[in-house]
């Protein structure tokens, strides 16, 4: 990547070899992991080289009366002052600089700014998040009003026990899978995938492999961003996830999106597991009636720590999985106990985040 900093701020720690040799290694790592479940080809889905990443944060740097962006360096030992990032996207790239300079020239937006977080969009939508180490007053709040007129942006201002959204407090990004356009409200602090490259490639991916027919089970669900494009293909989709907020922003999507198939839950994995083999009842499920769905399929997104022994148990009940994976090592070990009951059919990596070690990884299962 063409950036002055890369080699020596922690943000890209992969940066001995060029775009192409990192991907290659990384594949080869996957093949690694899982020779034991599959044989064929891994499939690649490679990224932007830059103006990839739609979500980034960066310290802010105080050196004599000058704020400046920041990053850990790449020996974890002090801070790689910044004046470029080119791996986010086009968006962000065109106001964070002129954005900081005009904080620059500001005593009451400058002071004990501690750090600031960007959320943007491939449409050009921007929400910016300034973080302090002070309470934000109504000067405050006039300066960075000025600067969402300037800068056509949505500013919130954080601080301890404050939240001050200017304007408001979310994105809408729109992507387009299988020709078809749909919209995504993102929400500052909720999450969403950091690179709407490759996560478009990732929901075509898993439409892709499934079997479209009866019902869908999702775990893991967040704010809808695989279960809204794949909801088309089946006649009905149940829909958990622990989050509140992304069980809010989820059902919002599906009007957004005009999508009347999906019962979104809020529900950890565990207890769905429960739920659905009877093992107890659960007040909020008692206008859903789970045994009239007809599972076909099911597809599991779970965090670092990968699958509990409940949804393990869930899982190889149904004729069909799709595991999207942030770990290889946790869905090493998953595969492990699913190859018991299912052969892996399909796996694929994809390139979510250049320039690091991290894998993003799909695997589809079919019922031996």
């Amino acid at each position: 990547m063409n950036c002055s900093h890369f080699g020596k701020c922690g943000a890209c720690n992969f940066y001995e070899k060029s775009y192409e040799e990192a991907l290659e290694e990384k594949k080869s790592l996957l093949n690694g992991l899982f020779s034991r479940f599959y044989k064929d080809e891994i499939e690649l889905f490679s990224s932007p080289k830059a103006a990839h990443r739609a979500r980034a944060e960066f310290k802010i740097w105080h050196k004599g009366d000058k704020a400046f962006y920041a990053m850990t360096n790449l020996e974890k030992n002090g801070v790689e002052l910044l004046s470029e990032c080119p791996k986010v996207i086009d968006i962000i790239q065109k106001v964070q600089y002129d954005l900081l300079d005009k904080i620059n020239k500001s005593l009451i937006l400058k002071e004990k700014l501690f750090s600031i977080e960007f959320l943007g969009t491939t449409t050009n939508e921007l929400l910016v998040t300034m973080i302090y180490h002070k309470k934000l007053d109504d000067e405050w709040i006039k300066e960075a009003q000025e600067l969402e007129k300037e800068f056509s942006i949505s500013i919130i201002g954080r601080s301890r026990k404050q939240k001050i959204v200017l304007s408001k407090e979310y994105v809408i990004e729109r992507l387009t899978i299988k020709n078809k356009e749909y919209s995504y409200k993102y929400y500052e602090g909720g999450f969403t995938q950091p690179n709407p490259f490759i996560n478009q490639k990732m929901i075509e991916w898993a439409i892709d492999v499934s079997r479209h027919s009866k019902d869908l089970l999702e775990l893991y669900c967040g704010l809808g961003n695989f279960t809204i494009p794949l909801s088309n293909y089946f006649n009905r989709v149940l829909a958990t996830e622990i989050s509140k907020n992304s069980i809010k922003a989820a059902k919002e999507n599906c009007v957004l999106n005009r999508v009347d198939n999906i019962e979104f839950i809020r529900m950890d994995a565990s207890d769905t597991a429960k739920a659905l083999k009877g093992v107890r009842e659960f007040r909020r499920l008692k206008d859903i009636d789970i045994k009239a769905y007809d599972f076909s399929t099911v597809l599991v997104d779970p965090p670092r720590a990968g699958l509990d022994n409940d949804s393990l148990a869930l899982v190889q009940d149904f004729e069909n999985i799709i595991y999207i994976s942030c770990n290889p090592l946790t869905l090493q070990r998953d595969l492990e106990e699913l190859s018991s009951t299912h052969k892996v059919k399909k796996i694929a990596l994809f390139d979510q985040f250049p320039y690091t070690k991290h894998i993003e990884s799909g695997v589809y299962l079919e019922r031996i």
